[in-house]
């Protein structure tokens, strides 16, 4: 049993220099990277902190800094699979990296602006990274004026010295096009919701381009503001009620999943056989056996590596010119495309 453990509270630095003989500022050198002290004395303090059960105040060393090592990860839907799927991998990311994680929600931040922005700039985060939801420029415009670096993913802010990180939803809604239509699907449709980001915009459109440049003028529905299971559905009932629909692309899974469901069971509808849908996420549902959804992946993993990437960049040269990174997507062929095998594409 540690000595703190037994005497309560937490063990400072000053009672490691006491037990192991040695000044306060020695400590302080010992547990910094590339600081001068002894190896003889480093040795000493670290078995003195290791009997008492001492760790670093990172808090504190931030306050003698101009930045911490905190990145700020701002998101809003975080329930939903793909945003959490992004959220845990991100932050296992940084921590792999050295650094600590602040999760901002930004679902009400047009209610508390104001406190949301405080507290980024209060802990004197290194970066901020904004995931989820529509980019809440005024947070990205006083992070700036303060010289927090920050990082855009799945969003444009051409206007903002910003870095940015985004999927190649525009191919991925030619290629859903393109699949749609070398299945012999003719009557085309795409399912979103009211929501304008870049994503799902940059989606929507390449698909009812190439539909177009393939002879076939795509309906668009999007009717609901919520971009989720329901809205899915909704859109199935929709369409398929008085439009003889035989291709759908819904540009997120969750669409997909709702989209299926009141296909089959409330419309009556044979998938593939009659109609053909795809999605766009490949989140782990969408691998369900009652699903088994064709899709597109957004590689996450390559997301978090392209956001290290930035925010190492940015720590080592702040001045360097900022840029755009496209990730490509990965089609997942299975069972919901008349004529392609059911497949999985390479991981």
């Amino acid at each position: 049993m540690t000595e703190h453990a037994v005497r309560g509270g937490f063990v400072t630095a000053a009672d490691v220099a006491r037990r192991a003989g040695v000044s306060r500022s020695a400590v302080s050198r010992a547990f910094t990277p590339g600081a001068s002290v002894s190896r003889e004395v480093r040795q000493r303090i670290v078995q003195a902190a290791d009997h008492l059960g001492y760790r670093v105040n990172r808090l504190a060393q931030s306050l003698h800094q101009a930045r911490s090592n905190i990145i700020g990860l701002v998101g809003s839907d975080l329930h939903q699979p793909f945003h959490a799927e992004l959220l845990a991998t991100f932050s296992a990311a940084l921590l792999a990296d050295g650094y600590q994680c602040m999760l901002l929600n930004a679902a009400n931040a047009e209610h508390d602006m104001g406190a949301l922005i405080a507290r980024v700039l209060e802990y004197r985060v290194a970066a901020i990274v904004i995931m989820t939801g529509t980019p809440p420029s005024r947070i990205v415009e006083e992070c700036l004026n303060n010289g927090v670096p920050v990082v855009l993913v799945n969003k444009l802010l051409p206007d903002l010295a910003v870095d940015t990180v985004i999927a190649d939803h525009a191919e991925g809604g030619r290629l859903a096009a393109e699949r749609l239509l070398a299945a012999g699907c003719r009557r085309l449709a795409v399912v979103s919701s009211g929501a304008r980001t870049v994503s799902l915009v940059g989606r929507i459109e390449a698909f009812c381009a190439r539909a177009r440049m393939g002879g076939v003028k795509a309906h668009v529905w999007q009717q609901r503001a919520t971009t989720d299971y329901r809205t899915g559905g909704e859109a199935a009932l929709a369409l398929l009620a008085k439009d003889d629909i035989d291709g759908v692309f819904c540009v997120t899974d969750l669409l997909a999943l709702g989209f299926l469901d009141a296909a089959r069971f409330e419309c009556g509808r044979r998938v593939p056989d009659d109609l053909s849908v795809i999605g766009f996420d490949d989140i782990p549902q969408a691998a369900w056996s009652a699903y088994r959804l064709t899709t597109f992946r957004q590689p996450v993993a390559d997301l978090a590596a392209a956001v290290m990437s930035v925010i190492q960049r940015r720590a080592e040269d702040s001045s360097s010119r900022h840029g755009l990174t496209t990730v490509p997507v990965r089609f997942v062929a299975r069972s919901t495309v008349r004529g392609l095998a059911a497949r999985e594409s390479a991981p």
